[in-house]
């Protein structure tokens, strides 16, 4: 507590000398919905005439610090009635805004998303997406899916059809930080891919940050997509759900004590299966999911939260072969307001994922996963209304478990073997500030110090040189080293130490007032790997902390950018271009086993990869047609040189292109409202497929025809593309009645294009020669899905 009263003392001393010293006061708050009391993210406040500008923050709070005098406040959001008034500044004034959505106001206005360019901000590679304009967009099977949402964003691609993850910026899927409620989730899918953990009903606000990334948020390399629940209806009790072909939800939410706390429970679950077994098919395939929060505000200055998710997979084969997997989620967060300046938060979090396999027909279960406890220490200190300071801290400690064996009965056969776990922890400290330096520059600057100490009980392979890849020249080859030694150590004890600077910046300068450019620069820091040879990420991936063979991933990202407002707001345009370059990305030699491999340094070289392009986005805002159009043009390139002169490297230690390389991207998405009772959606999607490597040749061995491969990533599976259209009915509502239902069609895949997930080489067995397989997931699947709330 006296650290924080002198970092008040300075930073009070630092806004008097920087001539802050005529007499001010402070205005501050939060704005929620009137409906549900639910606090808002990113309302904009303005004063007009003052040039003063606010936004609220992620906990639906602001602070205005002006002179003694007589103001306009203008409030906007979007999809809520604008509150403007006069206010008088003679003191300061606690004062909290409650919007309307517009609506509960007006039936026949079209709510659009009109998500504005803020040309002020010196935010940037930025995207923000509503809940009502993701339920708009058409998905596979009815469900509703903010991952496959994000993938008509510039700059983000996926792995191909039905697959999990997805890519941002040439980066693969593990370099994305996804967050709910600030919780890490380490396996974003739902059935491998096909749908994603999160229930829409339950989330409040997403945002996708794809560059010029704050300093609050570290661990990966390329994104970070931070998701917030609902916090629950404190005014009345109320319910919603759906109802679908494959799954069902149902979520409720009410006020625990009226206006000063809520709960929120919501439950998902997939039953497609049941109709397998109707037909006596002992296989299965299912999931389901359970989202919950309570929240209290006990006063004006203390809010407690506690936030929970649960979700599992659950995959069979004839009883003999069973696959669960799944997050497990809790964040228990306090909120205070110390001054009317000063925000702080709270956070203490628990995240784990866990991967099962039960193998009846061999006798033995596996279990693997990644757990970790985060304690995190937020502030958000209003300066001025020209410099806000965000800073604090956060240290996360890791529990890895690689590989535990049992035996699954008494005769199985196999003894129990648990793979030696691996822990970690991952301390931090940030400190950023938003600044307006003139009227048309404002700027963010800051830095994030990360370090990372891979921890025993652990025991440590030691190899000649220090090399756990040995390379054979003759053969030009890369093969596993064999250990000269092993050192043990005991718990907690370091056995690795890494600690980096970590700068960002960006800055907004404003050719008028709807047009303005912006430049941003930032290096993020992974120190956990994902242990996975595939372009997706699939359960049974591992993850891996950095240690003396697997260096942390370092990577730094430079972008600039155009971006405009027209037509009074109605159309916006933004134009960025990227270079992004990282270090020690993981490379993996020919014939790499990463399952179960109690030396996975053996496999692997720490080569680099970098990732260019151009992103393009038209956005309509308003009226019955809105949407955008978003086309990205990109390169991503790995390269694993030799380590001397003599050895080859990966591909000849030249640049080839990654696993996600998508050199075209085009997205279209667009929602028409035709009057009260239906509203028409459609997409559309084109990518460059997939690189991979077909065979350049074949022999004969023994009789059998085997074929020979080249260089990596040489060749692409075909165009990938699909349209998909959607008709959402809403039937007259009987005012009388609480009850308001849709029902909404979707026909995903219209044209019924046959869409490479892969392709396979065989032998014919006719005509012995070698023939290519392709395997497509999807044709044209109609789906209807029926949604209420009451």
């Amino acid at each position: 507590m006296r650290l924080k009263n002198i970092v008040i003392l300075l930073l009070s001393l630092f806004a008097f000398s920087s001539g802050f010293s005529q007499e001010k006061f402070t205005l501050s708050g939060t704005v929620s919905d009137k409906k549900n009391n639910e606090t808002l993210i990113g309302v904009s406040i303005a004063i007009k005439g003052a040039n003063a500008f606010t936004t609220t923050n992620e906990y639906g709070f602001y602070s205005l610090t002006l002179p003694k005098g007589d103001y306009e406040i203008n409030i906007r959001y979007v999809s809520y009635e604008t509150i403007t008034e006069k206010i008088s500044l003679t003191q300061n004034v606690r004062k909290n805004y409650s919007l309307i959505e517009v609506g509960q106001v007006l039936e026949d206005v079209v709510i659009s998303e009109k998500n504005k360019t803020n040309t002020r901000k010196p935010e940037m590679s930025v995207n923000k997406l509503s809940i009502s304009t993701i339920k708009q967009m058409p998905v596979v099977l009815g469900e509703v899916d903010i991952i496959k949402s994000i993938l008509f964003l510039p700059g983000v691609t996926n792995a191909g059809e039905g697959q999990s993850g997805f890519n941002v910026r040439g980066g693969g899927a593990d370099q994305n930080l996804i967050l709910l409620d600030e919780a890490t989730i380490f396996n974003s899918s739902h059935l491998f891919g096909f749908f994603s953990v999160f229930n829409p009903d339950a989330i409040k606000d997403l945002k996708l940050y794809k560059g010029g990334i704050p300093a609050r948020f570290g661990g990966r390399a390329s994104s970070v997509l931070d998701i917030y629940q609902k916090d629950g209806n404190s005014n009345s009790f109320h319910m919603n759900g759906g109802i679908g072909l494959i799954s069902s939800r149902l979520l409720a939410e009410g006020p625990i004590v009226k206006d000063k706390g809520s709960f929120l429970i919501g439950g998902r679950a997939s039953y497609a299966h049941l109709f397998l077994k109707l037909s006596n098919n002992k296989n299965s395939a299912y999931f389901y999911d359970l989202n919950t929060k309570l929240n209290y505000k006990f006063n004006k200055s203390n809010s407690l939260f506690l936030s929970g998710y649960f979700g599992r997979d659950v995959f069979s084969l004839n009883q003999s072969f069973t696959n669960t997997y799944g997050n497990s989620t809790l964040n228990l967060r306090w909120n205070h307001l110390y001054t009317d300046k000063l925000f702080s938060n709270l956070s203490m979090i628990y995240s784990d994922y866990y991967y099962g396999l039960n193998l009846d027909f061999v006798g033995f279960n596996w279990d693997s996963g990644i757990k970790n406890y985060n304690l995190k220490y937020d502030f958000k200190y209003y300066l001025s209304n020209k410099i806000k300071l965000n800073y604090g801290a956060n240290a996360i400690y890791y529990d890895f478990n690689p590989g535990t064996i049992n035996p699954s009965n008494s005769n199985s056969g196999i003894n129990f073997k648990q793979i030696e776990k691996k822990y970690a922890l991952e301390p931090s400290i940030y400190v950023d500030a938003e600044q307006k330096v003139t009227d048309k520059i404002n700027v963010e600057y800051g830095f994030r110090y990360s370090m990372f100490s891979r921890l025993g009980s652990s025991t440590k392979n030691l190899y000649a040189n220090d090399q756990a890849v040995t390379y054979d020249s003759d053969l030009k080859i890369y093969e596993k080293a064999t250990p000269i030694g092993t050192e043990f150590y005991g718990r907690n004890k370091s056995m690795a130490n890494f600690n980096n600077f970590e700068p960002r910046f960006s800055v907004a300068c404003e050719l008028a007032e709807n047009k303005s450019v912006k430049a941003s620069y930032n290096r993020m820091v992974q120190y956990l790997q994902l242990v996975s040879n595939t372009a997706s990420p699939t359960p049974l991936d591992v993850w891996t902390p950095s240690d003396s063979y697997i260096k942390p991933q370092i990577a730094d990202q430079f972008a600039v950018g155009y971006f405009t407002n027209f037509k009074d707001d109605a159309y916006s345009i933004e134009v960025e271009s990227y270079y992004k370059k990282i270090k020690n990305r993981m490379d993996y030699i020919d014939g790499a086993n990463l399952i179960a491999n109690e030396a996975i340094e053996q496999v692997v070289l720490n080569g680099e990869m970098r990732s260019y392009g151009l992103e393009f986005m038209l956005r309509k805002n308003t009226g019955k047609l809105s949407g955008w159009i978003a086309y990205t043009l990109s390169r991503s390139e790995q390269k694993t040189p030799g380590r001397t002169a003599t050895e080859t490297g990966i591909n000849n230690g030249n640049w080839y292109r990654s696993a996600y390389d998508k050199t075209h991207n085009l997205a279209i998405t667009s929602s028409y409202k035709y009057n009260k009772k239906w509203n028409f959606g459609a997409n559309f999607t084109l990518q460059t497929g997939q690189p991979v490597t077909y065979p350049n040749g074949q022999y004969t061995y023994q009789g059998i025809t085997v074929p020979s491969y080249g260089l990596r990533n040489e060749n692409n599976l075909p165009l990938y593309h699909h349209l998909d259209i959607s008709a959402t009915l809403t039937p007259k509502h009987n005012e009388a009645k609480k009850w308001k239902g849709e029902w909404v069609f979707s026909i995903y895949n219209l044209y019924a294009r046959k869409n490479a997930a892969s392709i396979s080489f065989r032998q014919n067995q006719d005509s012995g020669q070698n023939e290519a397989i392709k395997l497509s997931i999807f044709g044209m699947v109609p789906a209807v899905s029926y949604n209420f709330k009451f």
